[in-house]
């Protein structure tokens, strides 16, 4: 790809092996140290994970537009450390960003080979970065580029429709990585980056993040800003959050992406939602100590976990208990939370309800993008992108035409949908899951993320996960972390999900698991 063309030396020095041998794995925490230390500048970190993404991305697909900023803004933060200026813990730090997240000056493609200029369609440049983008921009960070998607986000599996092809999954190459954020987790899970951000609209944090064996923070719906990110439920489901190799580095970058901007009036929802000292101010090795714990059953969903994850699992509770946690079976059963559910035809037990309003926030998005961006409504969209409609039978987003609300906004997508079947699914989730955190004096579930292992790369299989309808339509928290793998190298994750605005506490509870279990494993590369 042209936008992958980077220039790097041929022979490196002895200095620079050194260093690149140093950013496997490497954490927040590494990178301040190094740079405290005065062993490496920003930009020549910056230039060592540029290339080690010119020597791997080739063949894991994970950045599809590189940055060509990168190395300036690198050299920024040096001058102002050199000046003494006081910064914050992610300057300096290489991260990369979702493809769908507007970034000023580059493309916006969502995976589309309509929406890439390489690929043969018109590039949508957007004249403004999207508020989580300005947000990593003021924390200091140095965003190295964007990641791989599947066309428009449709797909929590993988990425395997992309104009750009296929990511890898680093982990199991042979096995899906998790989608719609597969190239952000798999830059990370590479050593591409230090961390990334993702964006769920059903699943697409979690799902790639335990596909990988990584952590990863679904917010709160409203916690973090989703205005200038390419829709599939902007007003009702879609979130932004960190990827990351560890818990800590996690916290951190959910410290500088949530809270208010009058760019996204949804956030204020969450003023006075964020803890004091920040989300990594309950990060202790004893948090689990007293914790009462609900654990996956058929009350919460009736499909049951594969034998081996059950063992898994079986593994994970004596890991937690060990720690000081107490579990309580299936504090679902005997409710009608497994009821609420409406799965969409044809489509792997996925509730598609608020997907109603995704050509009112595609016109939206569109619009804030700016009055020189070359499709500037739905309407345009539709007309550039007709000889493969979305919405038409085959097209990616034809299941969620069985949704009763969408054809009104469809026909008008100008004017603020009907939402109402969304909005008394969320309610009715939230009703019931707080009556039941209340009744048995739950601090948060733990479930295994998924309930099977991997599927093939290619093939019909998807993600089994266990939470994404519940949570994505609740608007609830969940962080996912590694906690083994099965016998055939696929990653097995934890979720840990809570109340409304408890990230905060479901951090802690996923540090004190990490730092007592240690799980996650570095994979190995092939060129």
């Amino acid at each position: 790809m042209n936008a992958m063309a980077l220039s790097v030396a041929v022979t490196p020095e002895p200095a620079e092996d050194a260093l690149a041998a140093r950013l496997i794995e490497m954490t927040v925490e590494d990178c301040q140290r190094a740079f405290a230390e005065g062993s490496v500048t920003a930009e020549a970190l910056a230039q060592a994970f540029l290339a080690r993404i010119e020597t791997y991305n080739p063949r894991y697909k994970a950045l599809i537009v590189m940055n060509p900023q990168a190395l300036d803004d690198a050299r920024a933060i040096d001058a102002r450390r050199a000046a003494g200026e006081t910064l914050g813990p992610l300057a300096g730090v290489p991260v990369v960003i979702k493809d769908t997240m507007d970034m000023a000056g580059l493309p916006s493609t969502g995976g589309w080979h309509f929406l890439s200029a390489e690929a043969g369609g018109v590039d949508l440049i957007p004249a403004t970065d999207a508020p989580v983008t300005a947000r990593m921009r003021e924390a200091g960070c140095v965003i190295l580029g964007k990641t791989n998607v599947p066309v428009l986000s449709h797909t929590g599996s993988h990425a395997n429709d992309s104009w750009a092809g296929p990511t890898l999954n680093p982990a199991a190459p042979d096995r899906i990585p998790g989608g719609s954020s597969a190239g952000t987790a798999t830059a990370v899970a590479a050593s591409l980056a230090v961390l990334g951000l993702a964006e769920e609209t059903g699943g697409s944090i979690q799902n790639p993040a335990s596909a990988q064996g990584l952590v990863g923070i679904k917010p709160s719906f409203g916690l973090v800003p989703n205005a200038g990110v390419m829709p599939l439920a902007g007003s009702t489901r879609d979130v932004v959050g960190p990827i990351a190799r560890c818990v800590r580095d996690a916290a951190l970058t959910l410290d500088a992406l949530a809270g208010y901007t009058a760019a996204d009036p949804k956030t204020v929802a969450g003023i006075g939602k964020r803890p004091a000292g920040g989300y990594t101010a309950g990060l202790e090795p004893g948090a689990l100590t007293g914790k009462r714990l609900g654990l996956y059953g058929p009350g919460w969903r009736d499909l049951p976990l594969s034998e081996e994850a059950s063992a898994l699992y079986a593994r994970a509770q004596a890991e937690l208990e060990a720690a000081g946690a107490s579990l309580v079976a299936d504090p679902f059963a005997g409710t009608d939370f497994a009821a609420i559910a409406e799965p969409t035809p044809g489509l792997v037990y996925f509730d598609a309800r608020g997907f109603e309003s995704a050509p009112y926030d595609l016109q939206l998005y569109l619009e804030r993008m700016g009055p020189d961006v070359a499709i500037r409504s739905f309407a345009a969209f539709a007309e550039a992108t007709k000889a493969e409609d979305a919405f038409a039978p085959g097209g990616v987003l034809h299941p969620i035409t069985n949704l009763r609300q969408l054809a009104a906004c469809l026909a008008d997508p100008a004017s603020p949908p009907d939402v109402s079947d969304f909005l008394a699914a969320r309610e009715a989730y939230l009703a019931v899951f707080d009556r039941v955190m209340a009744e048995h004096g739950l601090d948060a579930l733990v479930f295994p993320q998924m309930r099977a292992e991997l599927p093939p790369l290619h093939g019909p299989g998807t993600l089994l996960e266990t939470t994404v309808c519940e949570i994505n339509i609740a608007g609830l928290p969940g962080v996912t972390l590694p906690a083994g793998a099965y016998a055939s190298g696929s990653p097995f994750n934890l979720i840990f999900v809570g109340r409304m605005w408890s990230e905060g506490d479901l951090l802690a509870c996923a540090y004190a698991y990490e730092q007592a279990t240690h799980h996650r494993r570095a994979p190995a590369l092939d060129a």
